[in-house]
């Protein structure tokens, strides 16, 4: 596993980055940065396995529970780094990562702000990444992914992909987390996401136990940090500033 600090201050909350299923630190470019310096936060960003510049995958065959177990390797991190305050800024798949880690490890996490995160499985979500495996296949995107993956491209693509479309998939649900994240959360979206409805957001607002704040983007996919990256800095710096300064916002409403 590769991990950067950009910053590192005793006493300061650490907003830890999690990327999306063909992400990785250098796909964040300056936005992690920038969020940090909004909000006096440290920032922490890493590879998962098999990503950007970390080790390889031991396999691209995925268990239902994959994002589970990323969610106790996250937790093994800020054990190792000895982080006891954490603020959860998840992407696609490292959304869904950040909604299970606050619901097994939530006396470290203290808010959680999601992007195009799924919940369950839609024929949308699948109908997207048919779509993409044409495009790998039929444009420059391997060429364009390479740059920041390498030569375990094939291997990020098609563990994305491949576990996705597979029959046994379709069952895959992490809604039972939910009602275990006490924590404030907020919901980001784009309204043209190609990945996932808005019943995703609704999903996540509506069961979670802490306070749910939900922004959908107009004319927006899946990339809101990318494709309106000053009004997703706005919004999430104001909630971390909420949070950090109202430690009532830190706890479940009834």
């Amino acid at each position: 596993m590769r991990v950067e600090y950009l910053v590192r201050t005793e006493n300061r909350p650490t907003i830890i980055f999690l990327h999306g299923s063909l992400g990785s630190i250098e796909l964040w470019r300056d936005f992690p940065y920038m969020l940090g310096e909004m909000t006096d936060c440290n920032v922490l960003v890493y590879d998962r396995q098999g990503y950007g510049k970390s080790s390889p995958f031991t396999t691209i065959v995925r268990n239902n529970n994959y994002l589970e177990k990323e969610a106790d390797v996250l937790r093994e991190l800020w054990v190792k780094l000895q982080l006891e305050n954490v603020i959860l800024f998840g992407h696609s798949d490292g959304g869904s990562i950040a909604l299970i880690a606050a619901a097994k490890y939530p006396a470290v996490v203290m808010g959680v702000i999601t992007e195009g995160a799924h919940i369950f499985v839609e024929e949308l979500t699948l109908n997207g990444i048919r779509e993409a495996a044409k495009l790998y296949e039929t444009t420059n995107l391997k060429e364009r992914l390479e740059k920041y993956h390498g030569d375990k491209t094939s291997d990020v693509f098609h563990a994305w992909t491949k576990t996705w479309l597979r029959d046994e998939y379709r069952s895959w649900n992490i809604e039972h987390f939910l009602p275990k994240i006490a924590c404030p959360v907020l919901v980001i979206q784009g309204a043209n996401d190609e990945y996932g409805s808005e019943a995703q957001v609704d999903g996540i607002v509506q069961q979670v136990s802490g306070k749910a704040v939900k922004l959908m983007i107009p004319l927006v996919g899946h990339t809101p940090h990318k494709e309106e990256k000053a009004i997703v800095l706005e919004e999430s710096a104001s909630f971390i500033k909420k949070l950090l300064s109202d430690p009532s916002d830190r706890i479940a409403t009834p």
